[in-house]
């Protein structure tokens, strides 16, 4: 079962971030939505989508994107199972940030 997505997001200006977390909260097995835009174009804008829940249906989450004129560029994190394992430093992420 999926916890957690997160998503980078190609979005049109309409709808706006506030009518598509909207959507995306009312899908089954979604608790939670936080988008946060990054970067404006004339025409899109590209979006951080995190969304938590119990049982999130990646399909479903696409499928809503995809109809409300948003294209996934990659899935960047997702966190499965019973529980969810909080991100942990380590001493290759120092070299890697060099």
């Amino acid at each position: 079962m999926i916890r957690r997505l997160v998503l980078d997001v190609l979005k049109p200006h309409s709808p706006s971030v506030i009518e598509l977390s909207e959507a995306l909260s009312k899908l089954e097995g979604v608790e939670a939505v936080n988008i946060i835009i990054y970067e404006i174009d004339q025409h899109v804008e590209n979006a951080k989508i995190v969304i938590g829940g119990n049982r999130i249906d990646f399909e479903g989450v696409k499928k809503k994107l995809e109809e409300m004129g948003a294209a996934i560029h990659s899935i960047d994190q997702v966190a499965a199972g019973e529980r969810i394992i909080e991100e942990v430093g380590t001493p290759q992420d120092r070299s890697a940030r060099v």
